[in-house]
């Protein structure tokens, strides 16, 4: 597992937080026609944000995966484990991106929507 959050100082001497997800890359061998990742995404703020985990393939377009929980609320300093099932679809192996999303708050003063990304390669293992 990487070290994922990593402060950025600024010019005065000021931290800025940055979001982070673990693990940020793993590898899955599967017997299955589906593979199966946890990946706990945190919340380093002094304020609660709202986050959506989604799954894309390697070249970042979205792909059909069950994401339990897809979206929910994070308070401040908390993390939580997600789960993730992805499926070979037919193929031996498989290359994903799992990112969690921070969402913006309705009305919120703040419109940005960030995104932190592990990279993940699944193997597909015959039973025989």
């Amino acid at each position: 597992m990487a070290v994922v959050s990593l402060p950025i100082v600024g010019g005065w001497g000021s931290v800025a937080a940055a979001q982070s997800m673990s693990p940020m890359r793993g590898e899955i061998k599967s017997f299955s026609d589906a593979f199966a990742l946890k990946v706990v995404p945190s919340n380093p703020y002094p304020h609660r944000i709202r986050m959506e985990v989604r799954v894309y393939d390697q070249d970042f377009h979205e792909i059909s995966a069950r994401v339990s929980p897809s979206e929910f609320a994070l308070g401040s300093q908390g993390s939580r484990p997600v789960t993730v099932v992805v499926p070979f679809d037919g193929d031996r192996m498989r290359k994903v991106r799992v990112c969690a999303e921070s969402v913006p708050f309705p009305n919120g003063q703040t419109q940005i929507k960030a995104q932190i990304c592990g990279k993940f390669l699944a193997r597909r293992l015959s039973p025989f």
